[in-house]
């Protein structure tokens, strides 16, 4: 199904539908992708006496992920790592949205791509690998500066609009990097050498919001 709102990007022969919520939708392979979920965040900075974050980010990711998945009625999902805050997260997330996520995973098939928070198996089913290649895509956790069809995450993207703050997609002829899909994740400006030295000049950066905006990548 396609989303009123999202923007296409016609990538490497592939139609890709870049969601205002930042999830990455594949209409012909019925694959829905999203990037830094960061699981457990408040429960981890609490565990470790850090500072205190609202306590429903996990709800809200969840409730997020319920919808585009209802939406979009994938059949397949990637979780492009750090999906999890550490690996014990999946264990302080709490009954009630390990329920929910198992309920999210039933009947698809579902692939966690391992993050540097969250290097190794967790214990909800689904396949863990250190990255996916579907073709004509490689989908991994951080970007590889030789690579080509690589769809990634890590860096969190934002970019300013109007003095306003947004996570956006990078996109360019060789790869596409998905901002963070969880709530209270944070950001890199596009600004950041790391990003501007990863991205080509005419790259763009689409902005996710209640409006999904494609701008030139600001340097």
């Amino acid at each position: 199904m396609q989303h009123p709102m999202h923007h296409a990007l016609f990538f490497h022969g592939e139609t890709l539908h870049l969601m205002p919520s930042g999830a990455l939708y594949w209409p012909a392979r019925k694959t829905l992708t999203v990037s830094d979920l960061h699981l457990g965040k408040s429960e981890r900075l609490a565990r470790r006496g850090g500072a205190l974050l609202p306590p429903y980010e996990t709800q809200a990711t969840l409730e997020k992920l319920d919808r585009d998945l209802d939406h979009t009625r994938a059949e397949t999902v990637i979780c492009l790592g750090d999906s999890f805050d550490d690996l014990a997260a999946p264990n302080g997330i709490g009954e009630s949205s390990r329920l929910w996520l198992t309920r999210l995973m039933a009947g698809k098939s579902w692939t966690w791509i391992t993050g540097n928070h969250d290097p190794g198996p967790i214990d909800l089913g689904g396949t863990h690998r250190a990255e996916l290649r579907l073709l004509p895509f490689t989908f991994r956790h951080i970007a590889e500066t030789a690579e080509t069809a690589e769809i990634s995450g890590h860096y969190h993207p934002k970019a300013r609009l109007a003095g306003q703050s947004r996570p956006c997609f990078l996109a360019d002829a060789r790869r596409l990097i998905l901002p963070a899909y969880g709530a209270y994740t944070g950001g890199l400006r596009c600004e950041d050498p790391v990003l501007t030295g990863l991205m080509a000049k005419d790259a763009l950066a689409i902005l996710t919001g209640p409006r999904v905006l494609a701008i030139p990548m600001p340097r």
